[in-house]
């Protein structure tokens, strides 16, 4: 009596999943080839053979269509399988490195087209704000469940922030007119995160490097 609920339930998660791929798929095609000003949700919604209502049922806005993906679910995921006697940093370290193995050839290109738009659209780096205000509300709670303390502690908080501000900095040196390098990003993220690991020495400080 169960079982037949739940496959429906699969289902339809399935086919949810399915229509916001194509959706976004879809809009960032469109917008590579005739710019992001000039494509419409409509157009976005046309293309994906749904209403833009739908569309928004999926993406609040035009700019969460490039901004939102599975990456940090995948990302997070990785950091609750973390090995406990690791340090935050480590294991974000190393949740980041086993996310990256994980990605295939198509998952890195969406990377860099998602990574080049944010830097060339105004609208998108402005939105961008509010998904890096999120993602530290969702390392917070992540660095809290592995040392038993609260998401809302300063020092969490702060340590969420600093890694979220080391991503931005490994992210954003990058032209807005030219492709990401996303193997370059992700290295530069991974020598980001082990500077803070290290406590930030500056160069000629004579702290360990």
């Amino acid at each position: 009596m169960t079982e037949a609920p739940a496959k429906a339930f699969g289902l339809r998660e399935r086919k949810k999943a399915r229509t916001r791929a194509a959706i976004r798929q879809h809009a960032l095609r469109l917008f590579m080839a005739q710019g992001y000003a000039a494509t419409t949700v409509e157009q976005i919604a046309d293309a994906a053979e749904v209403s833009p209502a739908t569309f928004f049922r999926y993406f609040p806005t035009k700019e969460d269509v490039v901004l939102q993906d599975d990456f940090d679910i995948l990302a997070l995921t990785e950091l609750e399988a973390q090995p406990p006697e690791l340090s935050p940093v480590a294991a974000f370290r190393a949740a980041a490195a086993s996310m990256r193995a994980q990605l295939s050839a198509e998952d890195m290109a969406t990377f860099g087209t998602t990574t080049q738009l944010t830097m060339s659209v105004p609208e998108i780096r402005a939105r961008a704000l509010d998904e890096f205000v999120r993602t530290i509300d969702q390392i917070s709670a992540a660095i809290a469940h592995r040392t038993g303390g609260s998401p809302d502690d300063f020092a969490i908080r702060n340590l969420a922030g600093a890694m979220i501000g080391v991503i931005m900095a490994a992210t954003m040196p990058w032209a807005a007119d030219k492709p990401a390098d996303v193997n370059a990003m992700f290295d530069r993220i991974d020598a980001g995160l082990a500077h803070l690991e290290a406590g930030l020495p500056l160069p000629g400080s004579g702290a360990p490097s």
